[in-house]
């Protein structure tokens, strides 16, 4: 009688492969059950990582420099708990920033309808002087908002509106985005704190489940986010910081805000030029054109150098893809996951470049 040695001697001989492949069906059902328990999560586990990748080189510096006392101190908590605190700090005080300046131009929006109702609204001065249509914008204002009750009753549509309806949501909205950004500092600590160990297992699991390759792709998609940290996040911060003292010296309103803006959306490549140009469509309604002229060109320079030197230079190094990659992985990338997609369509595109790589040459590439 045929047994395997250990085993069950009554067991059949493809006892073993139908118990992987049950174990496998098992394993797959419980991913499957935890991803969709865990699916309005997920966003804030993936900035968790991202954000743990992009600022880990600078951890284990610091690390470094003040290794912790013991394995399960209080020491061993505190540096993970300051890098949490002072990432979470990064985004805290821009996100302050809007809260009070929208807070303190609600009031005037507030006193603005009220007179609307009872008085109607004048026409502004700025609004005979566009350069184009300034007539029939004037002919509309006096029409709609200087009469009382045509101005009440615009007012009334507005408020009636399926936009303002939805508006009504983002207070729920709101909480819920504040309870992920708490769940995304919450793991991010503890990816500092348990990021060698992690860091460890997932190259032994990357190992037994693809080979050597596991490990190279990896790196691969690492090195893309810090590529895509530093070509896109980086250099939109330092864009918004030109633009930004460009819209003090011209006498944009709220320089800061639109500071701010620029360098969020100066992230996504061809993102800036829709900021500065309604910075520059404002001082146009103000007749400031020449301050109009000087955004715009100085705007177009700014942006030009970023896209075509400075980023294909940094990613490009870091990643070894190519930018027009670099670019459809982020166009795409940002359609389909949204904000997320700055680093994860980089990041695709970047292991499946390794991988073609890979495939076509027969043999594997050196990885930056």
């Amino acid at each position: 009688m045929n047994a395997t040695p250990g085993g069950d001697p009554l067991a059949p001989h493809g006892a073993s492969r139908m118990q992987q492949a049950a174990k496998l069906a098992l394993a797959l059902v419980l991913v499957g059950l935890g991803m969709w328990a865990l699916h309005r999560y997920l966003p804030a586990l993936i900035w968790a990582a991202i954000l743990a990748i992009a600022f880990w080189p600078l951890y284990q510096r610091a690390l470094r420099r003040w290794p912790p006392k013991g394995n399960n101190g209080p020491h061993n908590v505190l540096l993970p708990a300051a890098f949490t605190a002072a990432i979470g700090l990064v985004f805290i005080l821009p996100a302050g920033m809007v809260a009070y300046q929208t807070g303190k131009e609600v009031r005037g929006v507030y006193d603005t309808i009220d007179k609307a109702r009872t008085e109607g609204i004048p026409p502004p001065e700025w609004l005979g002087h566009l350069p184009v249509g300034a007539s029939q914008a004037t002919q509309w204002w006096q029409a709609n908002l200087s009469n009382p009750d045509q101005a009440s009753d615009l007012l009334k549509r507005a408020r009636d509106s399926r936009l303002v309806a939805n508006s009504r949501e983002l207070g729920a909205e709101a909480v819920h985005r504040l309870v992920l950004f708490g769940f995304t500092l919450l793991t991010l600590f503890f990816l500092f704190k348990e990021g060698d160990k992690l860091n460890g297992q997932l190259r032994r699991a990357s190992a037994r489940a693809f080979g050597p390759s596991g490990e190279r792709i990896g790196r691969q998609m690492i090195a893309s986010v810090h590529g895509t940290v530093d070509g896109l996040v980086l250099v939109g911060l330092g864009e918004g910081f030109l633009m930004g003292i460009v819209y003090l010296f011209t006498g944009v309103p709220h320089p800061t805000l639109f500071g701010l803006f620029t360098a969020i959306a100066a992230m996504v490549p061809f993102g800036a030029p829709v900021v500065f140009g309604i910075a520059a469509l404002v001082l146009l309604t103000q007749a400031k054109v020449f301050g109009a002229i000087v955004i715009v060109a100085f705007g177009f320079i700014v942006t030009f150098v970023a896209d075509h030197f400075i980023r294909p230079s940094l990613i490009g190094k870091t990643t070894r893809l190519p930018f027009l990659w670099v670019l459809l992985g982020i166009l795409g990338g940002v359609e389909t996951w949204g904000l997320l997609g700055l680093f994860l369509g980089p990041a695709v595109m970047a292991a499946l470049v390794l991988l073609w790589r890979e495939w076509s040459e027969g043999r594997n590439p050196e990885v930056a």
